[in-house]
């Protein structure tokens, strides 16, 4: 049961900021965020004390022997009404009050690489990439290409796209690790099912206040873009490699004609990078006795198989089999998969919080 006083301190934050914000000064953008972020967590909590104090009443009514037998029975039949609404309304309400991932409101870099299969983990990866871009649209996000690798058959050896909205890493966080695919591949002759391969990494991108990244500490190169077969796409040195010198993470761009546009995005990826293995470091330390029923993100991880033959699309960690794998790659039916490990992360904290209460 949700405490008293935790309520109170939840609506006198809420007041006290609002206060705040009333005097305006540096401050207003901070408590402006913090007072919008709390804004759903007071509505529930309204909402609860109120049908809380309902009971208390109606109980009150009950135990009056002066009470009317009539007024007694309606009295009888609102407080069962209520006693069903307020365990699912206190679930909503511990949800809302679980710990916040600093990252979850934030945009993404998400990766996509090509796996074991060859050229059919190439297209793979190019059908992955897809997917995400028709979920992207569907959620209203911004989605662009930062960096490609075509491969001969037109899928992709390697992919980075940018992608902006609200709450993009909350709902990408768990796509991370091995994706697996079974099909008969368009070059098969005889018909035979291959598995192949492609790997996902969503790492949240990073505000300067996030990671901080020294300029002695990187290696900056600049060389001539190339295309395919190493034929140069211009004649200036506009591609741009930085090198993280302390812990040798490389990120090379090429994509823009400009040099500077190129070390923007380089920059960009880069920091994406150091703040997720930061973040990864952190999560070890905190979860180092701790199950983490979800999975860690692990690339190395095999999370889901795609099975078109079947028409199955399989997550792994939840056991949750969909039969509809077109519209999962339409990026439509995706939105169930991804709806259910949120649910299920919740779940899971929410019981960890009850075995530590």
């Amino acid at each position: 049961m949700i405490a008293a006083a935790q309520i109170d301190r939840i609506l006198h934050r809420y007041a006290e900021l609002e206060a705040k914000m009333a005097d305006g000064g540096p401050s207003f953008a901070k408590f402006a965020k913090e007072y919008a972020d709390l804004g759903p967590v007071v509505e529930k909590v309204k909402e609860f004390a109120s049908l809380r104090d309902e009971q208390t009443h109606l109980s009150q009514m009950l135990s009056d022997a002066k009470t009317d037998p009539e007024l007694k029975t309606l009295a009888e039949d609102e407080l069962q009404e209520i006693k069903k609404k307020l365990p699912e309304l206190e679930r909503d309400l511990k949800i809302l009050l679980l710990p916040k991932d600093a990252a979850d409101a934030g945009n993404v870099i998400l990766e996509i690489r090509a796996g074991t299969g060859g050229d059919e983990a190439a297209l793979f990866a190019g059908d992955l990439l897809r997917m995400y871009q028709r979920y992207a649209a569907i959620q209203g996000w911004q989605f662009e290409i930062l960096s490609e690798s075509e491969s001969d058959l037109g899928g992709y050896k390697e992919v980075m796209a940018g992608i902006n909205g609200n709450g993009v890493y909350a709902k990408l966080k768990f796509e991370s690790g091995v994706h697996r695919v079974q099909r008969v591949p368009a070059t098969e002759a005889s018909g035979r099912i291959h598995t192949s391969a492609a790997t996902v990494a969503v790492l949240p991108e990073a505000d300067d206040v996030d990671i901080e990244v020294d300029e002695k500490d990187l290696r900056i190169d600049v060389y001539r873009a190339s295309g395919a077969g190493g034929q140069h796409v211009n004649k200036t040195e506009s591609a741009v490699r930085i090198t993280h010198i302390p812990t040798g993470v490389v990120v090379a761009m090429q994509e823009e004609k400009s040099q500077h546009k190129n070390k923007a995005k380089a920059m960009k990826i880069l920091r994406a990078k150091l703040y997720e293995a930061e973040r990864e470091r952190q999560e070890k330390a905190r979860a180092a006795d701790r199950k983490d029923q979800v999975g860690s993100g692990d690339r190395s991880e095999r999370i889901r198989t795609y099975n078109f033959p079947q028409g199955r699309c399989t997550d792994h960690r939840i056991n949750l089999t969909l039969y509809e794998l077109d519209q999962v790659m339409q990026g439509i039916a995706l939105g169930k998969i991804i709806d259910a490990l949120v649910a299920h992360d919740q779940a899971e904290r929410l019981a960890a919080l009850g075995e530590t209460a």
